[in-house]
Formats: C-alpha cells, structure tokens, sequence
C-alpha cells in the first residue's frame, strides 16, 4: 500500500482483512493512515463472518467499510410440466443439458432428499425434494444418485452459491404445492427443463447477504461500521483459467476465464470504483468528503420501495449494522449537497481518546502527533450509540457535526428526524443557513436511549432536506449492544 501511495494512485482497493487485532497490530489500518492523509481513499471489505454482532472486520474510522448484497439479476431454469404449467425457478446448473419429459417424483419416503442410497433406488426421473433440509445438504445427496433431475422447494431468494452440480431448479413453497400436486394426482407426470438462462430486474433487489460481516466494528466501535452496502453476491470476475469455476456430479470440473462470486470481496472494488469516479469529478475532496458523499446519499431502499431486506435474518428490514446508510447509489453520490469532512488531526483526536500508549499511536501515525485535543466524536456522517447488556438505566449521548455545502450556491436545509424504536432524538438547531458555496455550519444531536434486553439493535435517521432544492443528505441512526473490542 505504501508504494501504491508512491506511486500516485488517488483510490486503493483492498480486498482484505485482520481480525482479533487492535489498530496498531493492523498493517492495514497502518498503511490506510498514510494513505488518508496522503488524500489516497482506501475501500475495504467488511469481511464474510456472517450474522453475528461485532464481527466486521476493516472498522477503521479513515476508510470506507463496504458491505456486500445482491443484485436485481436472477439465473434461471425453466420448469415445464407435462399439463403445460411452466415455472421460472434458480438454477445455475453450468451445461446447456435439456431434460425432456422425465418421469416426474414424490415419494415422501425421499422427498427429504438426504439419502444417495434411497435416492438411487428410485433408479431414473425427476425427484421433488421438500423444504426438510438446505439446498446444499439436498444438493450433495441428488447430485450422487442416478436421478435425471431435481426440483429442490425453499423459500430463499438470495442465493450466493455458484455450485449447481446436478440438473435442477429451485422453486417456491407455492409453486412447489402446484407441482407436488399434479406429480400426485397427474396422469404420468413429467418434467422438463432448459437451463442458463438470465432474468434481469428482478425484485426485491438488492438483498444484504447472509456472509456479509456485521457491525458495530471491534476495532472502534463508536463510529458506524459497515458504512454502505455495494453489490458482492455473484459478481462475474476473471478467474484462473486452471481452476474450476463449477462442477457435474460429483467430482467434474468445469474451467473458465470467468467466474461467479460472491462476497465482500467483490463489493469493495465496486465502492473503489465509484470512489475513482467522485475523485475525477471532485479532486479537491478529501478521503473523508468522497467517504461523506456515498454515505449521505446511499439508498436504504430496495427495487420494490420497501426497506432493503437481510438474508441473515429470514429476510427482515436489515439495519445499518449489516449494509451501513444502504446501497451506494453512485449518481447521486457525485452531487451530495453536503459533506461531512475530517482531518488527519482529527483521527489522531480519536486515537489520542484510546488507551493506547504513545508507542502504539506512533505505530499508526507513523510521525509526530498533537493530543491536546482528544475526542470520540469525529466528524462523521453517521450516529452509534452503544448500551450495556444489564444496565436499565435510560442513557444520553452528545454528537458534534460540522457540515460543508457543496451545492452550487446558497442553501437553506431543514432537519428530519426518524428515531430509533425506544429512543428520542433531538436535533439544533432544526434548520442549517448557508449563504454560499463551501460555507460550514455546525448542529448537535442527542440522543436518549435505554439498554434492550434482548440485544437487539434499532436504528432510525437524521435528514437534511434543501429547501426549494433537490439534495437530500440522510445519515443513520443507530442503538447497538457494546461489543468485546480487539
């Protein structure tokens, strides 16, 4: 990373990260120090750790943390019976095979699908297998055993698995009563199936990913990590043309230059990307005010209007912890109207607040530094305020912003506020003045909130409008569980 700064490059990507380790035993919180205040923005991977709370990975105050979801592109079989009905289910089945007019099953003695040897005894035909197991487990079992094809039934819609080893689709609980159905009560049922085929704009998209590493960040857990959302789940990459992209059967292996992926991996260079992009149209910005924009104007909407929903969690409203303010949102990132901007100075104000010794902050900074001023309130463009699990105590917390109009002129914003369940949320003052470009004004936010029982994390928004203007600057709101800190 060093010599990439040496180099001159204005954005790094970096795909990787450190867990269980504190700032300064982090190479890359070491080396993202020189490159924020070398004016170099760092995109990172919030890591593949799954649901649990506080196991986010790159919760580094001067980068840009980036979460991983899915996208509006759905790849399809198609499943037509032998009575004419034709259902688009997932299948990512890599050869162009066609079954045609197989011997269509449901035996609830096998349905369950998790037996190669019951499985076998069926001999040849299309199997029904029920929701009783996961996909993968069902998967593994078809895909050993003499059966034509399978028709696996789940209620899950964000697949992130590229391995599809056995002719088949995956379909709904409603669309499986229908084929259940006719494969009871048809006259000599059949299936058929064609594959590799790609439905774009499917809804609901995006969905945060099941994989993706969830805050608040183990590392300094007082500012807001993930910061955005970017999409990861099955992106086509270059792949090493020696390795298998997929697999027939058990054990055949399929090469190719391309691949799908999925992870946060693959939704940090998304982020680096559209951060080159404010950089070429903005660079004057810093790594903070590039950072402010994709966070202030992220979408925490999904393609259906609604709240952008979490795999992890059977599909619920997914909270800031797990996708950050919400999908990055790239056009309107490149106009945000306000920005919310940091110094090198005020990174070493958070370090200075840490019980760090000054050997460890001078491991990060690697130079001299001034902790006269010390502060855990950066100038950040979200809100965390953090509980203990026993405590029933009601709790207040103070923040502190600094807001830069971008705009091209005078502006007039006005605050509003959704508070977290259980909260209250006050905000002054309730309306910002600027009289020109590149004007600063400052507001506080307290916020009043009490410990849930049940760990739960609730979250809400502060939102400046323009008056009689088009920017809309949205910053999240969050209550979490205090978290074991590396």
């Amino acid at each position: 990373m060093d010599q990439a700064i040496a180099d001159g490059v204005d954005v790094i990507s970096i795909s990787m990260g450190f867990d269980l380790v504190p700032l300064y035993e982090d190479p890359i919180a070491i080396a993202s120090f020189g490159a924020m205040e070398k004016g170099v923005t760092v995109s990172s991977s919030a890591g593949n750790a799954g649901t649990d709370l506080g196991e986010l990975h790159n919760g580094i105050p001067w980068v840009l943390t980036v979460a991983a979801g899915s996208m509006d592109r759905w790849f399809a079989g198609i499943l037509t019976l032998g009575n004419g009905l034709t259902i688009t289910g997932w299948s990512m089945f890599p050869a162009r095979a066609v079954v045609r007019e197989s011997r269509l099953i449901y035996n609830k003695t096998i349905s369950a699908c998790n037996s190669t040897k019951l499985l076998s005894e069926v001999s040849s035909g299309t199997v029904i297998c029920d929701s009783s197991k996961s996909f993968n487990i069902q998967m593994y079992y078809v895909s050993r055993s003499t059966l034509d094809a399978a028709i696996f039934i789940s209620s899950d819609y964000a697949y992130d698995d590229s391995l599809f080893p056995y002719p088949g689709v995956v379909i709904s609980p409603g669309e499986g009563a229908e084929v259940i159905n006719y494969a009871v009560n048809g006259v000599n049922p059949t299936a058929s199936m064609e594959f590799q085929r790609t439905l774009l704009g499917t809804k609901p998209a995006p969905i945060v990913a099941e994989y993706t590493s969830r805050g608040p960040s183990p590392s300094y857990p007082e500012i807001l990590k993930p910061d955005i959302m970017a999409p990861g789940t099955l992106v086509l990459a270059a792949w090493r043309p020696n390795d298998a992209v997929s697999i027939i059967g058990p054990n055949i292996g399929l090469s190719n230059d391309f691949n799908l992926i999925s992870g946060t991996s693959m939704a940090c260079p998304h982020a680096a990307g559209i951060a080159a992009l404010l950089k070429g149209a903005h660079p004057e910005w810093t790594p903070a005010a590039i950072r402010s924009a994709l966070v202030t104007t992220a979408n925490p909407l999904d393609n259906t209007g609604t709240p952008i929903r979490d795999a992890g969690f059977s599909y619920a409203t997914a909270t800031p912890v797990s996708m950050g303010a919400g999908q990055v949102n790239p056009n309107s990132a490149l106009d945000p109207g306000l920005i919310y901007d940091a110094t090198p100075q005020d990174y070493v104000s958070i370090l200075c607040s840490m019980n760090f010794t000054q050997k460890q902050i001078q491991t990060i900074t690697r130079s001299s530094y001034n902790c006269s001023k010390t502060s855990s309130d950066l100038n950040y463009p979200s809100f965390i305020a953090l509980y203990p699990n026993k405590t029933k105590n009601a709790l207040a917390k103070k923040f502190e912003r600094i807001v830069t109009n971008v705009g091209d002129g005078a502006a007039t914003y006005k605050v509003q506020v959704t508070a977290p369940k259980g909260s209250g949320v006050t905000v002054y003052p309730e309306a910002l003045v600027f009289g020109q470009k590149y004007d600063k004004q400052s507001y506080s936010l307290k916020l009043k909130y009490k410990a849930n029982q049940n760990k739960t994390v609730t979250f809400g928004s502060v939102i400046w409008v323009e008056v009689n203007g088009k920017h809309i600057v949205r910053s999240p709101i969050v209550v979490a569980p205090i978290i074991p800190v590396w």
